[in-house]
């Protein structure tokens, strides 16, 4: 499985682990059922500490996309639900968008002119 991370990226390093995992699954790189490489693994190819990989793999446990197995490691549940995905990512946006001064409405009309467009 390849990830890779994007070190501009101002989010934090275990956000980022997440996204590329969620991305590999939703993408159908990966798939249900299928196990991923050891936090060891996953963290010495991303060049990362493995407790930022293993707090990435939390959160998509807690989201229902990955499951915990003792002596099995981890595998995946079932892809990110797209709902999910598009929530996670609005809320991002408009992190961003207030960080520049934008409201919501502001960033709706950005959207409505892209629909137009």
């Amino acid at each position: 499985m390849l990830l890779t991370l994007d070190l501009n990226d101002p989010r934090p390093l275990h956000e980022q682990v997440a996204a590329a995992v969620r991305h590999a699954v939703a993408s159908g790189v990966v798939l249900p059922g299928q196990r991923l490489p050891s936090a060891r693994e996953l963290a010495a190819a991303l060049g990362v500490n493995p407790n930022t990989v293993l707090r990435a793999l939390r959160e998509l446990r807690d989201e229902g996309v990955l499951e915990f197995r003792r002596g099995r490691g981890v595998s995946v549940l079932r892809p990110p639900d797209g709902r999910e995905v598009l929530l996670r990512m609005s809320r991002e946006l408009l992190d961003e968008a207030e960080r520049y001064g934008y409201r919501p409405a502001d960033v709706i009309e950005v959207i409505k002119e892209l629909e137009s467009s």
